[in-house]
């Protein structure tokens, strides 16, 4: 039975690389055809068909997430009126205002630190371990080690008090 499969799998992979070489191809005309129709020129033309370009990546900000954003900037005094959910030239200014006042670069789209600084950064309230996180919790200052930590330190340097 092994055998079998063997065989099988590389008569399918001898199919599979051998098939181009059976396909028929469309024949361009042959050199004397070519010498022989003087009335006609040869010029090399560009495919008729357009271009596809497949965009990577966020093309626009969805209209809830700019009620966030402008929400925030409302809230930081960077911009003034009612959120309404477009990224228009009014947002925009308001943001690269509030990212050149922290420092930042300016760009169109929003900086990730920017919207962490806004509030609208990343929730990780779903997240598995989440409950158990300790990232916010303040690290210890160095003279406050445990004495269990501070004793693995020691063993696994190999240096002896």
């Amino acid at each position: 039975m092994l055998l079998f499969r063997a065989s099988l799998a590389s008569i399918l992979a001898a199919a599979v690389c051998f098939a181009p070489a059976f396909t028929s191809t469309a024949q361009s005309p042959s050199s004397t055809q070519k010498k022989t129709s003087s009335s006609h020129t040869h010029s090399t033309h560009k495919s008729s068909k357009k271009s596809h370009h497949k965009s990577h990546g966020q093309q626009g900000i969805d209209s809830a997430r700019a009620t966030e954003i402008q929400q925030a900037l409302i809230r930081e005094h960077y911009m003034t009126g009612e959120p309404t959910g477009k990224w228009d030239p009014t947002t925009i200014a308001a943001m690269q205002k509030f990212q050149a006042d922290q420092g930042w670069q300016t760009k169109l789209t929003p900086d990730s630190r920017a919207l962490k600084k806004l509030g609208l950064g990343p929730d990780y309230s779903n997240a598995i371990n989440a409950d158990a996180s300790t990232a916010s919790d303040e690290p210890h200052p160095a003279g406050k080690i445990p004495p269990q930590q501070e004793a693995g330190f020691v063993q696994a340097s190999g240096v002896n008090k």
